[in-house]
């Protein structure tokens, strides 16, 4: 998936067309450094709470995947989650109480693997547009235009912002 060698350039990746190489370039970056963050994580580590209204780390990574698999639907589909995807993946999305309950016990294998899973989907999608598929326009947020950039700039944007809690998290831990 990622060429270390390279993950601080953003370029061109062979079979996907400039603007597509770029925003898989950035994903690619936010994803390394998600995947170091966890690194070695027992699952006692991944579910540990801050508080009682805190995610954890295992329901954050579970978070990763279910954004990016909602924007697959939304963006390749055109499509909101059917009732069974929300039964899968609703808890990861909403977190919460929700997410505590039912997102825990798990290894970070299990975690990177979903991440892992979904990811490769996204880029054999990505593979199959090109540019002029990154200005497609749609209402979003507020009923305001929104494009497919913008959306899956927010793909790994909702990561890296959530990986700083991920550390934070760490850090109240002590690991």
């Amino acid at each position: 998936m990622n060429n270390l060698d390279n993950i601080y350039l953003i370029t061109d990746i062979p079979g996907f067309t400039p603007q597509i190489s770029r925003l898989i370039s950035m994903m690619n970056y936010a994803r390394y450094t998600t995947i170091e963050a966890t690194r070695g994580l027992t699952v006692e580590q991944l579910d540990f709470l801050l508080d009682s209204e805190s995610n954890s780390i295992g329901a954050l990574l579970l978070h990763f995947a279910a954004v990016e698999y909602a924007y697959q639907v939304q963006t390749f589909e055109g499509r909101e989650l059917s009732e069974e995807e929300w039964l899968e993946w609703g808890p990861a999305l909403r977190l919460g109480e929700e997410g505590r309950d039912s997102i825990k016990g798990q290894e970070l294998s299990f975690y990177i693997d979903r991440m892992n899973q979904v990811r490769m989907r996204t880029l054999d999608l990505l593979g199959t547009v090109d540019d002029d598929w990154l200005n497609t326009e749609e209402s979003f947020w507020y009923n305001k235009p929104a494009n497919y950039y913008f959306m899956w700039f927010h793909v790994f944007e909702d990561e890296i912002n959530h990986r700083g809690q991920i550390r934070v998290i760490r850090k109240r831990q002590g690991v």
